[in-house]
């Protein structure tokens, strides 16, 4: 195909595609599926070889989030039967973040529902970063704590912090249908703090949530002019007790599609495979893998994810290797960029591939399980309508989809039981 070779010579030489082209690539059809796979994984290959970096979720605080995003199964209102709990101590989240690197995670993601954090919130979280420093060299860490104020990710920076998380989740026009008690600004404002501190930016979006193509466009086009270093990619999860709660808008087919266009229109960032991979692409994730370089290991905030061992050996069934720490995780020009922050030790010369010699063996994209981390939550009071609404005339919003017989995979949503805030072993 005539685009999909414009793609792959845009995305070796870094350049931007048209939106015209990007559409075009969530247009195609399924018997095209594995041409647009190989196009956009030559062009994984060149930025980041095949190394897949293994990312752990910590979730500090569970529940009871005073916002009313939709998606997310913390907010206050939701029926969503999650666990629930205040601050872990920072010698708990350290040992909950110690099994995630024993799994061969690279970065740890220490998450809290909130709108966002007090003065004291940013101590605690300090205090936490610096024992999960003390006890693992060389781990990452990216705080994922909702809005910030003036002066926070200075502080969290100054604590240790690597990177920060924070997602935009869906188009600035369609914003309002997802959340009221926030805006879609105050969310640039936040990635742009932590830019502004030195934090490496975290940033992406949540997929199935009613979109129509052109928001899922316009969003991953924001997050190109924001320009954060790794931009995970959510899946809805439709919670039961959540206004998106009946969302089943997903195919393995059409994540796939999405996830390529995310590669062509931000070639050489770290691109997340996050939450909801296992109950939308199922057993397709391998595939997955040749369009990212970086997935979360085990569990997710408040859903469980697939066993650690099954994530690790599917990575090396694929033919990927897991990227070992003394690796830099972007190409080089990134990392010169970032001024020796995150995932820039030891950083290889080259066309950006980063170095294998330490193959081995989840912005933290979670909607309460798997997808934009805080702000969410809510009163979840009032009954939305899915993001995108009725779509513009000649544009389509995908129908619902669900398993052969028409039921919602509902059975595919497990609610985390285990790990941080409980008394079971983690998975990782």
């Amino acid at each position: 195909m005539d685009l999909l070779n414009t793609l792959v010579d845009k995305g070796l030489r870094r350049e931007l595609p048209t939106r015209e082209e990007a559409l075009a690539v969530l247009a195609t059809s399924d018997d095209e599926l594995l041409d647009v796979v190989a196009a956009a994984g030559k062009v994984r290959r060149q930025w980041f070889g095949r190394r897949v970096k293994l990312n752990y979720l910590v979730n500090l605080k569970s529940g009871l989030c005073p916002e009313d995003c939709s998606y997310c199964s913390q907010r206050l209102g939701s029926k969503a039967g999650i666990l629930k709990y205040t601050w872990l101590k920072p010698d708990e989240a350290s040992r909950a973040a110690a099994a995630g690197v024993a799994g061969g995670a690279k970065r740890v993601c220490l998450v809290a529902s909130g709108r966002g954090p007090t003065d004291r919130d940013v101590d605690r979280v300090s205090k936490t970063i610096e024992a999960i420093k003390e006890e693992n060299e060389g781990i990452e860490v990216c705080a994922c704590l909702g809005l910030l104020s003036d002066g926070q990710a200075d502080r969290l920076r100054s604590a240790g912090a690597d990177a920060y998380n924070h997602n935009l989740n869906t188009s600035e026009e369609t914003y309002g249908a997802i959340t009221t008690t926030h805006t879609y600004a105050d969310r640039v404002e936040t990635v742009q703090q932590a830019q502004a501190a030195g934090l490496s930016a975290c940033s992406g979006l949540i997929a199935g949530m009613g979109e129509s193509d052109k928001d899922l466009v316009d969003v991953v086009f924001a997050l190109r002019d924001l320009d954060p270093d790794s931009v995970p990619v959510n899946f809805l999860i439709p919670f039961e007790g959540t206004p998106l709660a009946k969302e089943w808008n997903l195919t393995p087919q059409r994540c796939l599609r999405i996830l390529a266009m995310v590669r062509f229109v931000c070639p050489d960032v770290e691109v997340r495979l996050a939450g909801g991979r296992e109950v939308h692409l199922r057993s397709m994730q391998p595939l997955a893998l040749h369009l990212v370089n970086s997935i979360f290991l085990g569990d997710y905030l408040t859903s469980e994810g697939q066993a650690g061992q099954t994530d690790l050996d599917m990575i090396a069934d694929a033919g990927f290797e897991v990227e070992g720490a003394g690796t830099t995780t972007l190409p080089r020009h990134r990392a010169d960029a970032l001024g020796g922050g995150c995932g820039t030790q030891d950083a290889t010369a080259g066309a950006g591939c980063g170095s294998h010699d330490d193959a081995g063996a989840a912005g933290c994209g979670s909607h309460g399980g798997g997808g934009g981390c805080g702000p969410c939550g809510g009163h979840g009071e009032q009954e939305q309508q899915p993001v995108g609404g009725v779509a513009d005339a000649g544009e389509s919003v995908p129908a619902s989809r669900t398993d052969a017989a028409g039921a919602a995979r509902t059975d595919l949503v497990a609610v985390r039981r285990r790990g941080a805030g409980t008394d079971l072993a983690p998975n990782a």
